[in-house]
Protein backbone atom coordinates (compact mmCIF):
# COMPACT_ATOMS: atom_id res chain seq x y z
CA UNK A 1 0.00 0.00 0.00
CA UNK A 2 1.30 3.52 -0.92
CA UNK A 3 2.73 5.80 1.59
CA UNK A 4 2.04 9.38 1.96
CA UNK A 5 3.66 10.53 4.97
CA UNK A 6 6.64 8.85 5.89
CA UNK A 7 7.57 9.04 9.89
CA UNK A 8 9.89 8.88 12.30
CA UNK A 9 9.05 8.49 16.19
CA UNK A 10 11.57 10.87 16.59
CA UNK A 11 9.74 13.42 14.97
CA UNK A 12 6.60 12.62 16.29
CA UNK A 13 5.03 12.27 13.25
CA UNK A 14 2.50 9.42 12.01
CA UNK A 15 2.26 7.41 9.14
CA UNK A 16 -0.89 6.96 6.83
CA UNK A 17 -1.33 5.05 3.76
CA UNK A 18 -3.71 6.27 0.66
CA UNK A 19 -6.83 3.11 0.49
CA UNK A 20 -8.03 4.61 -2.83
CA UNK A 21 -8.27 7.03 -5.34
CA UNK A 22 -11.27 9.03 -6.75
CA UNK A 23 -12.47 9.22 -10.30
CA UNK A 24 -14.24 12.62 -10.82
CA UNK A 25 -14.98 14.86 -13.39
CA UNK A 26 -13.47 17.77 -11.87
CA UNK A 27 -9.61 17.65 -13.72
CA UNK A 28 -8.38 21.16 -12.16
CA UNK A 29 -9.42 22.91 -8.38
CA UNK A 30 -10.67 25.88 -10.56
CA UNK A 31 -14.39 25.44 -10.45
CA UNK A 32 -14.99 22.83 -8.01
CA UNK A 33 -17.71 24.02 -5.32
CA UNK A 34 -16.56 25.22 -1.92
CA UNK A 35 -18.12 22.55 0.03
CA UNK A 36 -19.77 19.14 -1.23
CA UNK A 37 -23.94 18.77 -1.72
CA UNK A 38 -23.86 22.31 -3.93
CA UNK A 39 -23.28 20.37 -6.83
CA UNK A 40 -25.99 17.65 -6.82
CA UNK A 41 -25.48 16.26 -10.19
CA UNK A 42 -21.91 15.95 -10.37
CA UNK A 43 -20.86 11.96 -9.76
CA UNK A 44 -17.73 9.99 -8.92
CA UNK A 45 -16.31 6.64 -8.02
CA UNK A 46 -13.95 6.13 -4.96
CA UNK A 47 -11.59 2.88 -6.59
CA UNK A 48 -9.91 1.44 -3.29
CA UNK A 49 -6.75 -0.27 -4.31
CA UNK A 50 -4.00 -1.81 -2.00
CA UNK A 51 -4.84 -3.95 0.73
CA UNK A 52 -7.61 -1.81 1.24
CA UNK A 53 -9.15 -3.57 -1.81
CA UNK A 54 -11.05 -6.36 0.40
CA UNK A 55 -14.38 -6.28 -0.27
CA UNK A 56 -14.85 -6.86 3.85
CA UNK A 57 -13.72 -3.32 4.47
CA UNK A 58 -17.38 -2.28 2.90
CA UNK A 59 -19.01 -5.10 4.28
CA UNK A 60 -22.95 -3.00 5.54
CA UNK A 61 -21.44 0.27 4.43
CA UNK A 62 -24.60 0.35 1.97
CA UNK A 63 -26.97 0.79 4.81
CA UNK A 64 -25.82 4.55 4.46
CA UNK A 65 -26.90 6.76 2.72
CA UNK A 66 -24.07 9.17 3.23
CA UNK A 67 -19.98 8.86 3.94
CA UNK A 68 -17.16 11.22 5.07
CA UNK A 69 -14.25 10.77 3.16
CA UNK A 70 -10.81 12.12 4.78
CA UNK A 71 -8.86 12.98 1.69
CA UNK A 72 -5.58 14.50 1.06
CA UNK A 73 -5.24 17.93 -0.99
CA UNK A 74 -2.67 16.35 -3.42
CA UNK A 75 -3.24 19.57 -6.07
CA UNK A 76 -2.05 22.32 -3.50
CA UNK A 77 0.37 19.88 -1.41
CA UNK A 78 3.43 20.74 -3.13
CA UNK A 79 2.75 24.88 -1.97
CA UNK A 80 2.59 24.38 1.29
CA UNK A 81 0.42 25.79 4.11
CA UNK A 82 0.15 29.57 5.35
CA UNK A 83 -0.82 30.61 8.81
CA UNK A 84 -3.72 33.24 7.41
CA UNK A 85 -5.75 32.95 4.39
CA UNK A 86 -8.34 34.77 2.59
CA UNK A 87 -11.90 33.12 3.01
CA UNK A 88 -13.82 33.70 -0.30
CA UNK A 89 -17.32 34.03 1.73
CA UNK A 90 -15.14 37.36 3.38
CA UNK A 91 -14.50 38.59 -0.38
CA UNK A 92 -10.96 37.78 -0.20
CA UNK A 93 -10.28 40.96 1.61
CA UNK A 94 -9.70 39.59 5.17
CA UNK A 95 -7.26 37.56 7.02
CA UNK A 96 -8.03 34.80 9.52
CA UNK A 97 -6.26 31.86 10.98
CA UNK A 98 -6.30 28.88 8.62
CA UNK A 99 -7.84 26.28 11.29
CA UNK A 100 -10.68 28.75 11.10
CA UNK A 101 -11.22 27.84 7.55
CA UNK A 102 -11.88 25.22 5.02
CA UNK A 103 -8.49 26.12 3.00
CA UNK A 104 -6.51 23.61 1.43
CA UNK A 105 -3.15 25.53 2.33
CA UNK A 106 -3.37 23.52 6.02
CA UNK A 107 -0.17 22.31 8.18
CA UNK A 108 -0.72 18.55 7.22
CA UNK A 109 -3.09 18.60 4.28
CA UNK A 110 -6.05 16.68 5.00
CA UNK A 111 -9.38 17.82 4.06
CA UNK A 112 -13.16 15.76 4.83
CA UNK A 113 -16.26 15.29 2.78
CA UNK A 114 -19.60 14.39 3.36
CA UNK A 115 -20.70 12.31 -0.02
CA UNK A 116 -23.95 10.80 -1.01
CA UNK A 117 -23.35 6.95 -1.24
CA UNK A 118 -24.92 5.71 -4.70
CA UNK A 119 -23.68 2.08 -5.02
CA UNK A 120 -20.95 -0.19 -4.05
CA UNK A 121 -19.85 -2.72 -6.84
CA UNK A 122 -17.42 -5.48 -6.28
CA UNK A 123 -16.51 -6.75 -9.81
CA UNK A 124 -13.35 -8.89 -10.66
CA UNK A 125 -12.67 -8.26 -6.58
CA UNK A 126 -12.27 -4.23 -7.21
CA UNK A 127 -14.16 -2.70 -5.06
CA UNK A 128 -15.57 0.79 -6.26
CA UNK A 129 -17.89 3.10 -4.49
CA UNK A 130 -20.15 5.45 -6.64
CA UNK A 131 -20.43 8.74 -5.06
CA UNK A 132 -22.27 11.65 -5.90
CA UNK A 133 -22.61 15.86 -4.69
CA UNK A 134 -18.81 15.80 -4.46
CA UNK A 135 -16.38 18.46 -4.29
CA UNK A 136 -13.29 16.58 -4.80
CA UNK A 137 -10.58 16.58 -7.63
CA UNK A 138 -9.54 13.65 -9.87
CA UNK A 139 -7.19 11.51 -8.63
CA UNK A 140 -7.48 12.71 -5.19
CA UNK A 141 -6.08 10.06 -2.65
CA UNK A 142 -8.00 9.16 -0.08
CA UNK A 143 -6.94 7.98 3.26
CA UNK A 144 -10.14 7.13 4.92
CA UNK A 145 -14.15 6.56 4.44
CA UNK A 146 -16.56 6.39 7.50
CA UNK A 147 -19.99 6.59 7.23
CA UNK A 148 -22.34 9.57 8.26
CA UNK A 149 -24.57 9.12 11.10
CA UNK A 150 -27.41 12.12 11.23
CA UNK A 151 -27.76 11.92 15.10
CA UNK A 152 -24.34 12.70 16.20
CA UNK A 153 -22.76 14.40 12.50
CA UNK A 154 -25.91 16.95 12.37
CA UNK A 155 -26.23 19.69 14.89
CA UNK A 156 -29.00 21.55 14.18
CA UNK A 157 -28.26 25.24 15.94
CA UNK A 158 -24.32 25.26 15.82
CA UNK A 159 -23.11 27.93 15.01
CA UNK A 160 -20.64 29.03 11.96
CA UNK A 161 -19.36 32.13 12.02
CA UNK A 162 -19.15 33.78 8.61
CA UNK A 163 -20.44 30.56 6.75
CA UNK A 164 -24.00 29.97 9.01
CA UNK A 165 -25.96 29.60 5.34
CA UNK A 166 -25.31 28.27 2.08
CA UNK A 167 -23.80 31.32 -0.30
CA UNK A 168 -26.53 32.60 -3.08
CA UNK A 169 -25.32 34.05 -6.38
CA UNK A 170 -28.75 34.28 -7.89
CA UNK A 171 -26.89 33.76 -11.26
CA UNK A 172 -28.71 32.67 -14.18
CA UNK A 173 -26.57 29.72 -16.64
CA UNK A 174 -27.41 30.10 -20.47
CA UNK A 175 -25.98 28.48 -23.45
CA UNK A 176 -25.71 30.06 -26.99
CA UNK A 177 -26.33 28.25 -30.43
CA UNK A 178 -22.71 26.50 -30.57
CA UNK A 179 -22.72 25.16 -26.75
CA UNK A 180 -26.33 24.14 -27.35
CA UNK A 181 -24.91 21.99 -30.23
CA UNK A 182 -21.92 20.33 -28.14
CA UNK A 183 -24.33 19.32 -25.64
CA UNK A 184 -26.42 17.67 -28.20
CA UNK A 185 -22.72 16.06 -29.92
CA UNK A 186 -21.78 14.93 -26.42
CA UNK A 187 -25.37 13.71 -24.73
CA UNK A 188 -25.09 10.54 -25.08
CA UNK A 189 -21.82 10.32 -22.97
CA UNK A 190 -22.75 12.92 -20.83
CA UNK A 191 -26.78 12.86 -20.32
CA UNK A 192 -26.51 15.08 -17.95
CA UNK A 193 -24.07 17.94 -18.78
CA UNK A 194 -25.62 20.98 -19.04
CA UNK A 195 -27.37 20.60 -15.63
CA UNK A 196 -23.88 19.92 -14.37
CA UNK A 197 -22.35 23.26 -16.27
CA UNK A 198 -25.21 25.15 -14.63
CA UNK A 199 -25.00 23.75 -11.12
CA UNK A 200 -21.20 24.26 -11.37
CA UNK A 201 -21.35 27.95 -12.49
CA UNK A 202 -24.23 29.07 -10.54
CA UNK A 203 -21.77 28.61 -7.58
CA UNK A 204 -19.66 31.89 -9.26
CA UNK A 205 -16.46 29.78 -9.39
CA UNK A 206 -14.19 33.21 -10.23
CA UNK A 207 -12.12 34.69 -7.39
CA UNK A 208 -14.16 36.42 -5.03
CA UNK A 209 -12.89 40.06 -5.95
CA UNK A 210 -14.45 39.72 -9.03
CA UNK A 211 -17.77 38.84 -8.15
CA UNK A 212 -20.60 41.61 -8.27
CA UNK A 213 -18.15 43.52 -10.86
CA UNK A 214 -17.94 43.95 -14.46
CA UNK A 215 -16.26 41.25 -15.60
CA UNK A 216 -15.78 40.56 -19.83
CA UNK A 217 -13.07 37.83 -19.31
CA UNK A 218 -13.93 34.51 -21.60
CA UNK A 219 -13.18 31.73 -18.60
CA UNK A 220 -12.28 28.20 -19.18
CA UNK A 221 -13.21 25.02 -17.22
CA UNK A 222 -12.28 21.44 -17.46
CA UNK A 223 -15.06 18.89 -16.65
CA UNK A 224 -14.33 15.36 -17.77
CA UNK A 225 -12.24 15.55 -20.86
CA UNK A 226 -14.53 18.80 -21.94
CA UNK A 227 -13.17 22.36 -22.16
CA UNK A 228 -15.99 24.47 -20.98
CA UNK A 229 -15.88 28.06 -22.31
CA UNK A 230 -18.23 31.13 -20.44
CA UNK A 231 -18.26 34.79 -20.31
CA UNK A 232 -20.79 36.80 -17.61
CA UNK A 233 -23.50 39.06 -19.54
CA UNK A 234 -23.86 41.83 -17.10
CA UNK A 235 -23.67 41.01 -13.55
CA UNK A 236 -26.28 38.69 -13.06
CA UNK A 237 -26.06 35.91 -16.00
CA UNK A 238 -23.52 33.80 -17.51
CA UNK A 239 -23.34 33.15 -21.29
CA UNK A 240 -21.96 29.00 -21.64
CA UNK A 241 -20.22 29.85 -25.14
CA UNK A 242 -18.58 26.77 -26.31
CA UNK A 243 -17.57 23.18 -25.63
CA UNK A 244 -14.77 21.51 -26.71
CA UNK A 245 -12.42 18.39 -25.99
CA UNK A 246 -9.36 18.78 -23.54
CA UNK A 247 -6.44 18.47 -25.94
CA UNK A 248 -3.92 16.24 -24.75
CA UNK A 249 -0.49 17.74 -23.84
Amino acid sequence: MQKIINTTDVNNKIEFNIIGHVNSPYKEKFAIPRQPGLVTSVKATITLTGDANNAELVRELKQFSHIWVLFVFHGTQQQGWKPLVRPPRLGGNKKIGVLATRSTFRPNPIGMSVVKLDAIDIKAKQVILHISAIDLLDKTPIVDIKPYVPYSDSIPHAHAGFAQIQPSTNLQVTFNDLAQMALTKYSNNFPDLALFIEQVLAQDPRPAYKQGKHDDKIYGMNLYDLNIQWQMQGLTTIEVIDITPVISK
